[in-house]
């Protein structure tokens, strides 16, 4: 297959680089490095990552902003940099594609942990996960051409433990083959909507 990873020079997006490059041919774009690049918050910057890299049959997705903050110093601005960037940069990564992958093509999206399990200082990120989630499920219900998308939502990662591992009390970190894994079987197989938790 030829698969985009966008963000795939990046912890997560590295993992399934790794985990998709032993089998099949990958693209690998970023915001400023990579085979292409892209600004996922900008719907002209994907339309044209997409006029750069035709022929595809699968797209990953390990890119997007969110700020992170305590709710009572939250304001409006900051929400909307999640809603921008990892909210509607993949609901458009998929509009776009739609018509841009191969028949049977597949959209595989990235959320987290923190849309089921929050922690503090994480409302703008726990709403875009959830959101994220809802749009997964309910697109396969009207995508066209037997085009799949699903969602994989890492929990806390071996690699990020020494830095985030204090915002994530009592987690057991999750081993980085096993977050490769869930992007290869949601690329190579044949589900659909689904939400592949990798928790620990």
């Amino acid at each position: 297959m030829r698969i985009l990873i966008i963000g795939g020079y990046g912890t997560v997006g590295g993992t399934a680089t790794k985990a998709l490059s032993e089998r099949h041919e990958v693209i690998v774009a970023g915001r400023t490095r990579g085979d292409v690049q892209v600004d996922i918050a900008d719907i002209d910057s994907i339309r044209a990552m997409y006029d750069a890299v035709p022929n595809l049959d699968a797209v990953v997705c390990a890119a997007g902003a969110v700020k992170w903050d305590t709710f009572d110093n939250l304001q409006q601005d900051d929400f909307y940099v999640g809603f921008r960037s990892k909210l509607m940069g993949q609901v458009n990564l998929v509009r776009v594609g739609q018509d841009r992958l191969n028949d049977g093509g597949s959209f595989t999206l990235t959320t987290g942990i923190l849309g089921e399990r929050p922690v503090p200082m994480t409302t703008s990120a726990a709403m875009v996960n959830g959101a994220i989630h809802s749009f997964v499920k309910a697109v396969t219900l009207e995508i066209r051409r037997n085009l799949r998308v699903n969602v994989v939502a890492p929990g806390l990662l071996e690699d990020s433990a020494p830095k985030l591992g204090k915002f994530f009390p009592g987690q057991t970190p999750v081993a980085m083959d096993k977050v490769g894994a869930a992007y290869a079987s949601a690329v190579e197989g044949t589900m659909t909507g689904e939400l592949i938790r990798v928790y620990e």
